[in-house]
């Protein structure tokens, strides 16, 4: 089955409503799907899965469609084998992946996504779509089993992508040098999407959403923006 996936940046720009801005795309992206399933694990700022849950439904029936949090099945398993759509919220990557891991849910995640049942994710949810979570921008409030994530595609996000201020006299590392430190110790390509931004999979056909650029990194090679979907295979 033809995988159908789509990795958003962030949830939310400044000055819109939660998903407003790309909610169109995913009325369309979810066409046809009737039992929708959000899964709230990453709970941002601490909220529960119950007030995360209840974000989302509302900002799905704003758009005329039905969406349930993942514990309103009667078990997660469940939830899984029954649902014809995903969206997995942001919030913090590492509480994400361990909370799917302690319920069994990573093989039967991935082999759900993979049989062709689409995918959604904003922020944490876009960056276990890769190989590992390492380049979160998240702080490992707790400690997954392992950093590998559902391997849905061959390549790791850093969503949030942010450039570097040439006015800022801040010290700490930018986001690009802390790509740089994960290639010294992974081949894997990194993509970094900025906020607004999203990389859309219908199988073969890619497509990059939003106004902003993805900026490629791959170890040994200059990192480099691109608006071309071509660019972002040929680094894999």
């Amino acid at each position: 089955m033809a995988k159908q996936i789509l990795l958003v940046s962030t949830s939310t720009v400044h000055g819109s409503p939660y998903l407003s801005y790309v909610m169109p795309d995913v009325v369309r992206f979810f066409s046809g799907c009737t039992n929708l399933l959000f899964i709230p694990y990453a709970r941002p700022g601490g909220i529960s899965i119950e007030e995360y849950s209840n974000a989302a439904s509302k900002a799905f029936a704003d758009a005329g469609i039905s969406i349930k949090g993942i514990h309103n099945w009667n078990t997660p398993q469940k939830a899984i084998d029954e649902c014809d759509g995903i969206f997995t919220g942001g919030g913090n990557t590492f509480l994400l992946l361990k909370t799917l891991q302690e319920n069994g849910l990573v093989e039967p995640l991935r082999d759900k996504v993979l049989s062709g049942t689409p995918y959604m994710g904003t922020s944490a949810g876009s960056n276990i779509a890769g190989k590992t979570i390492n380049n979160t921008n998240d702080m490992p409030i707790v400690y997954p089993q392992s950093f590998e994530a559902l391997g849905l595609v061959p390549f790791n996000l850093n969503p949030h992508f942010l450039d570097p201020d040439p006015t800022s006299k801040h010290m700490g590392e930018t986001r690009e040098t802390r790509i740089k430190e994960f290639h010294t110790q992974s081949d894997i390509p990194v993509f970094g999407i900025r906020e607004g931004s999203a990389i859309e999979i219908q199988d073969e056909e890619w497509k990059i959403i939003g106004e902003h650029t993805v900026r490629v990194f791959t170890k040994g090679k200059e990192p480099f923006e691109t608006f071309e979907v071509q660019d972002l295979k040929d680094s894999l």
